[in-house]
């Protein structure tokens, strides 16, 4: 899947920069914290790297190589077919450990929005999100159930959406983990895991992923979380040459607004 192209952007005198990004205007962040952003974010000559959204644009290109599951795998229960996993960028340090975000996650914090937005990609939030203390509720598979055990998984978030017109199913889980190297880990071991254990998904009317039907899924680290991405088409049938299933992808990654916002808060003041 090809990502798509940079739009080239007219270049603004110092003296008239105003540092504000339009993404994170729409997060409710000030300029003051989009300045905090850039700063936290600062990766020679690119300054939309603070926007975790336009990273994973850059990392779901032409890198993306599926694992596919093989016959031996194969589960009654639903898992994607293609997965790959990304560690926490430098961005996410303030929040390295759990205990410099000690505020539990709310449903209202992760899926306020109903509606997210990604190119030509609309998708509305579903009746179906479900927040639960016990991780192991909210997946399948012994081994992913060990391993979310061993990352000290004190939550886990899920909300399923559907596209509007029909065509898409998505579903976004983020995870409460002890610490980056928890959720490193985690994310890097679904590249085979994932095979035999996955989260449960959630279903409201037509947000529902097939029975048998051709799935993908990524996994991204950010501090002490892990944000688990799952897309798939209605129908069930193989992305074909008019699915963006990278901007897909992007759009049920609005729900990750509130991973930036806990970056912020605990950033100490310069």
């Amino acid at each position: 899947m090809m990502g798509t192209p940079a739009r080239k952007r007219r270049r603004t005198p110092a003296k008239e920069q105003t540092w504000s990004i339009p993404r994170l205007e729409e997060w409710g962040l000030s300029r003051g914290q989009q300045r905090l952003l850039v700063i936290i974010a600062s990766v020679a000559g690119v300054l939309v790297a603070a926007v975790v959204l336009t990273f994973v644009v850059g990392s779901l290109g032409n890198d993306f190589v599926p694992q596919r599951a093989t016959a031996a795998a194969i589960s009654t229960q639903p898992r994607p077919d293609a997965y790959k996993g990304w560690v926490s960028p430098k961005l996410f340090a303030p929040i390295a450990q759990s205990k410099a975000d000690p505020a539990p996650l709310t449903l209202k914090d992760i899926f306020a929005e109903r509606v997210l937005k990604e190119g030509k990609i609309t998708l509305k939030l579903a009746a179906g999100t479900k927040l639960d203390a016990d991780c192991s509720v909210a997946v399948w598979g012994q081994g992913l159930v060990d391993q979310l055990a061993q990352s000290g998984c004190t939550q886990a978030a899920r909300g399923v959406y559907a596209s509007a017109d029909g065509r898409y199913v998505a579903q976004y889980t983020l995870l409460n983990l002890r610490d980056t190297a928890s959720a490193d880990a985690l994310v890097q071991s679904l590249t085979a895991l994932h095979r035999g254990g996955w989260t449960n998904p959630l279903e409201s009317g037509r947000a529902r992923f097939p029975a048998d039907g051709y799935t993908e899924a990524s996994g991204h680290a950010m501090g002490h979380y892990a944000g688990l991405v799952w897309i798939g088409r209605t129908d069930g049938a193989e992305p074909g040459p008019k699915d963006d299933f990278v901007s897909l992808s992007l759009a049920v990654r609005g729900a990750e607004k509130v991973v930036f916002r806990r970056v912020v808060a605990a950033t100490p003041p310069s």
